[in-house]
């Protein structure tokens, strides 16, 4: 497959198709009992999505209680630091809550409440999907279950705090690596229990069909902001625009809508310790075709061919799998997906922080480290980020890791 088989004009249209399907990769590989439920979602979704009070009633929720739109922002100093190129970042970590998660559980939300759901349920790694989704269900007065890994409990204090304060109920995950992976299994376990007064709100463009293309759909106004914003700022497009990618929604939101543009589109993948398996969470890099909760597309295996235990500083990045849908743009060509290791992303961590008072979110500062390096080999031009996250969440964690870089 190369880009002259795909019309990216029509793209958003054509992509996935009927049965949730980016070419070869997506669908939903579930369990027969879940499939009516997944189906139930699926047409709720189709029959809103095109409806003007259900998009109107989502603009007014972003606009007066996100205070969207976020601003596009100019890194002067950081720029110049390194050279000619010109360093932009889509300020999502000003989305109320402090990331771009918000932007899809207040659609899921929303949905939740046209399906007349009771309760919505949730997996989270770095605490801001679940932190998002306790909003969301304190907003529309629905209960709330977030899984989350022990490990990504410990190293996210906050927002585990965060998400109580708002009254969701925080399950523990004690298996496995007790990660994101981990907890995305958990949270499927439960909600076979409870679907029938219950939506599961996956955390990102990943899962079994319809949620990638929800999920995708909620976080289009991202790319679209962007890139009105950068042609008013500048009277022209960035040469590129990059984010990171773990399950990969905050990326794909940014990317989709310059698909038919100019612009060179970079995924940023952690690699964490090093190429070794289980020391990253590379999977478009380093993977392989399989199916796992309940999509099909490039994951990282281990020799049973079993998802790979995974690692990366940034909790939101350790997942075995990337969405269906970067695995097409990857196979297409369209997209290019690069990496950078915990040490390059702390480093721009801390740039950013000293150069432009932001702070940002360990998963963001991989898509500002690739920016950096990239903006040194450029020369000269323009590089657009989505800063999918600030860095509150990640205080703790810094100051006892890396006293070093203080």
């Amino acid at each position: 497959m190369k880009n002259c088989d795909i019309n990216f004009n029509t793209y958003l249209k054509n992509y996935p198709d009927a049965d949730g399907f980016f070419g070869k990769y997506g669908g939903a590989f579930i369990p027969d009992e879940l499939i009516p439920a997944f189906k139930e979602i699926n047409d709720a979704y189709l029959t809103i999505c095109k409806s003007s009070k259900f998009i109107a009633e989502l603009r007014r929720i972003r606009r007066e209680f996100q205070g969207r739109p976020t601003p596009v922002y100019h890194c002067e100093r950081l720029s110049k630091s390194l050279g000619k190129c010109q360093i932009y970042l889509k300020r999502e970590d000003l989305n109320h809550t402090g990331a771009h998660k918000l932007n899809h559980c207040m659609g899921e939300g929303l949905l939740a409440k046209y399906m007349g759901k009771k309760k919505i349920i949730a997996e989270t790694g770095a605490g801001q999907h679940g932190v998002a989704l306790a909003t969301a269900a304190a907003y529309f007065g629905l209960e709330c279950d977030i899984y989350m890994g022990e490990v990504d409990i410990k190293k996210q204090a906050p927002n585990v705090a965060r998400m109580k304060i708002l009254g969701a109920n925080v399950i523990p995950v004690t298996h496995g690596l007790k990660t994101l992976k981990e907890a995305v299994d958990a949270a499927f376990e439960g909600y076979l229990k409870e679907y029938k007064d219950a939506v599961y709100c996956i955390g990102s463009a990943v899962g079994p069909h319809p949620f990638p293309m929800m999920v995708r759909d909620f976080q289009l106004v991202v790319g679209q902001e962007a890139r009105e914003q950068f042609l008013e700022m500048t009277g022209e497009l960035p040469d590129v625009v990059t984010a990171c990618v773990g399950g990969g929604s905050n990326s794909i939101g940014l990317f989709d809508a310059f698909l038919n543009d100019p612009v060179k589109i970079v995924g940023v993948e952690p690699l964490g310790r090093g190429v070794k398996q289980g020391d990253n969470a590379a999977s478009l890099t380093y993977g392989s075709e399989g199916v796992m909760h309940g999509f099909n597309s490039i994951m990282l295996k281990d020799e049973n061919g079993d998802p790979a235990p995974v690692y990366s500083v940034a909790s939101g990045l350790d997942y075995p799998s990337s969405g269906p849908e970067h695995a097409f743009l990857k196979e297409s060509g369209r997209v290019e997906y690069e990496t950078v290791c915990d040490e390059e992303a702390v480093d721009a961590f801390f740039a950013l922080s000293r150069m432009e008072g932001i702070i940002p979110a360990l998963e963001s500062s991989h898509a500002v480290a690739y920016a950096m390096r990239l903006a040194k080999e450029m020369k000269t031009g323009s590089i657009l980020v989505n800063l999918s996250g600030r860095g509150d969440k990640d205080m703790d964690y810094i100051l006892e890791r890396y006293p070093e870089k203080l």
